[in-house]
C-alpha cells in the first residue's frame, strides 16, 4: 500500500471514530449494563439470538447449549465452555488468557508497548504512573488480545500466580475494536481499566482488563464486580495482609460483559512469544504464545 492509501484510510478511520469522543460512553454503558440483565424473556431470548447470528458464535462450544436455559443476556455473554474444549499447554509456556484475536504482541522497548502501526504508548501510562511496577517489565514482553462479541469472555490465568495487587483506574470507555485502536491515541492508557498483578516463578505478571463502550461490567473472581459503578479516582486493593488467592495456570481470574480488550505484561525471563503470532492472530484460552 503506497503513502497515499495509507493517509485515506487513516483519515477514514478518524471520521468513523469521531462520534466516540461525543456521546455520552458511560451513560450508554450503564444502559447497556441494565439491558443486559434483563429476565423478560422475549428479550433475552431474541438478543441472544441477535448476537449468535450477527457473530457466528459457536455455541456448541458451550455448556450450555439450550439457549432458553439462560436467565438473561449476561448469563449467555459470560457462559461456561464445555469440559475440556480448551486444554491448557503444559509446561512453562505462557498461554493465552482468552479467546481472542491478537492486535499486538511483542517485546517491551525503552518501556513501549506499540498499539497499533505508527502508535506507541507507554507501561508507565498503562499503570497509571506507578514507576516501581513498571520498571518490572523492562526488557518484558506484553500481548494485547482483543475479544469480540463472538468470543469466550472468561479470562483465565497465562500462569500459576498469586495476587498481589489490583487497581481500578477511571478513564474513557471509547470502543477498543482494532479501528479504533488505529485512531485513537493511547487507546488503552486512555480508557477505563482494572489492574491486576501476580508474582509467578517467572517474575511480576500483570493481567490489565480494559474497559470499552457497552462493557457492561468488568469482574474478578476473588473480587467479584468492580464495575459499575464508575468511579472517578484511582481505588487500590492490596492483598498482603489478606488471605493469599493462588490461581492455578488455566484457572478462571475474571470476566467482561460485551467485547473487549486484555493487555497481558510478562517480565524478561520468560519464554520469547513465538514468532508465528502477529497482529490478527486468532488464539484460543490455553493455547501456548511461547
Amino acid at each position: 500500500m503506497n503513502k497515499k492509501n495509507d493517509r485515506e484510510v487513516t483519515l477514514l478511520d478518524r471520521l468513523l471514530t469521531l462520534p466516540q469522543y461525543l456521546i455520552p460512553q458511560h451513560a450508554l454503558s450503564v444502559l447497556m449494563h441494565k439491558l443486559t440483565r434483563s429476565e423478560l424473556t422475549w428479550f433475552k431470548n431474541a438478543f441472544i439470538r441477535f448476537i449468535i447470528n450477527k457473530y457466528k458464535v459457536n455455541i456448541e462450544e458451550a455448556k450450555t447449549a439450550e439457549l432458553t436455559a439462560y436467565s438473561s443476556f449476561n448469563a449467555f455473554f459470560t457462559r461456561q465452555l464445555r469440559e475440556g474444549i480448551r486444554p491448557i499447554a503444559s509446561g512453562s509456556d505462557v498461554v493465552s488468557p482468552v479467546d481472542g484475536a491478537i492486535s499486538q504482541l511483542g517485546p517491551i522497548k525503552d518501556g513501549q508497548i506499540i498499539q497499533a502501526k505508527g502508535r506507541r504508548y507507554s507501561v508507565l501510562e498503562l499503570l497509571a504512573g506507578d514507576q516501581k511496577l513498571a520498571q518490572q517489565f523492562e526488557d518484558g514482553q506484553f500481548a494485547t488480545i482483543y475479544l469480540s462479541p463472538r468470543d469466550y469472555h472468561r479470562i483465565h490465568m497465562p500462569l500459576t500466580g498469586k495476587l498481589k495487587s489490583m487497581t481500578y483506574i477511571p478513564g474513557k470507555l471509547f470502543s477498543v475494536s482494532p479501528r479504533t485502536a488505529r485512531a485513537v491515541p493511547n487507546l488503552f492508557a486512555r480508557n477505563e481499566r482494572v489492574v491486576t498483578v501476580f508474582e509467578t516463578d517467572m517474575g511480576p505478571m500483570i493481567l490489565v482488563l480494559v474497559g470499552a463502550i457497552f462493557v457492561g461490567s468488568m469482574e474478578t473472581v476473588w473480587q467479584g464486580q468492580i464495575t459499575p459503578e464508575y468511579g472517578k479516582n484511582i481505588k487500590q486493593w492490596d492483598y498482603k495482609d489478606k488471605p493469599e488467592v493462588i490461581l492455578q495456570k488455566g484457572e478462571e481470574m475474571g470476566r467482561f460483559n460485551m467485547g473487549s480488550t486484555v493487555v497481558m505484561l510478562v517480565p524478561k525471563d520468560c519464554p520469547s512469544f513465538s514468532d508465528a503470532f502477529i497482529a490478527g492472530s486468532n488464539v484460543i484460552m490455553g493455547q501456548a504464545l511461547s
